[in-house]
């Protein structure tokens, strides 16, 4: 088997992008999608008659209300490929507004039961901030299943699980990023900043109980992938799946529920209080969240000026 064949053996294979093509070549049980990746598609030719359709039927409504329709005529396309979950995303300029990412969690859900989808198939993305994180607890008590996105840091983790979020999607390949800037040192392999802290948050998921999915995602290359064979699910790009797919050298089990066990890791309990000052600590995690929400927030822009470019 190759080592993408070998990688579906201890973990799920999620695509992470919004180009319909290369999710059926890889057969992926899951997709994910954000605005950056919509934004990527809709500007090559074979996806933006889906953006000047959903333009035309909708062009009696606000922008935001045609990007909503836009983000679930995609995921809906997807869903038609992959038998699992699609995630889609929320506003980044609703990061640090929590009523507005519940209102906007509620409408998304509302369009794609619309469209004859079930809830059960849609994960809400939303920024893993304390007001985001608020916003997805009340969400899953609804019945609206989320995806807690832009996570760098154990409090961030610990604060998803206690929330009770179906899912956290720890971003591997910007915690690398910073930390090659920050020393001048390629990381690789087990060695590799993110690759460790997915490690620390899956261990502790599973020795403490908790039933929130671990997705590692933003990788840079396919050691980090390899290093984290057997974490619940992990969400690639398809360059990265297909260089997986390439190979032939043997892929072994990184993590799992018995090894967890038996970790040193000790539990521990976070108000808002301690949730803040623990991220503020963690200078990397504080830099990359801010910079993940200013480039989402930069990219939502953008698909906004397409679409009333169509106006």
């Amino acid at each position: 088997m190759n080592q993408l064949e070998q990688l579906k053996q201890y973990t799920t294979i999620v695509a992470d992008t919004g180009d319909f093509q290369s999710i059926k070549a890889f057969t992926p049980q899951d997709a994910t999608t954000n605005p950056s990746l919509i934004l990527k598609a809709v500007q090559k030719d074979e996806y933006r008659p889906i953006m000047e359709k959903i333009a035309r039927e909708h062009a009696g409504k606000s922008t935001a209300q045609i990007v909503d329709h836009l983000l679930v005529a995609f995921g809906t396309e997807i869903l038609k490929i992959i038998p699992g979950r699609v995630s889609t995303e929320t506003d980044a300029r609703l990061s640090f507004d929590t009523a507005g990412s519940i209102a906007k969690g509620r409408e998304l859900i509302r369009l794609y039961e619309a469209a004859g989808i079930s809830r059960e198939r849609v994960l809400i993305k939303i920024a893993s901030t304390w007001e985001g994180i608020r916003a997805a607890e009340v969400l899953e008590k609804e019945g609206i299943h989320c995806n807690l996105t832009l996570l760098f840091s154990l409090p961030q983790a610990i604060a998803c699980a206690d929330a009770k979020v179906q899912l956290i999607s720890p971003f591997v390949g910007r915690i690398y990023d910073w930390y090659k800037k920050s020393t001048g040192t390629d990381y690789t392999g087990a060695d590799d900043p993110g690759v460790q802290s997915v490690k620390r948050i899956y261990t502790y998921y599973r020795k403490f109980g908790y039933q929130t999915e671990v997705m590692g995602a933003s990788f840079r290359n396919t050691s980090q992938i390899i290093e984290l064979a057997g974490c619940d699910l992990l969400t690639i790009s398809p360059e990265l799946l297909q260089k997986l797919a390439e190979s032939d050298a043997t892929l072994t089990r990184k993590l799992s529920p018995e090894a967890a066990k038996n970790s040193d890791l000790e539990k521990l309990t976070l108000d808002e209080k301690t949730f803040r000052s623990m991220l503020n600590d963690d200078a990397m995690a504080t830099e990359k969240l801010a910079e993940g929400i200013r480039a989402f927030c930069v990219d939502a822009v953008k698909l906004d000026k397409l679409i009333e470019a169509l106006r």
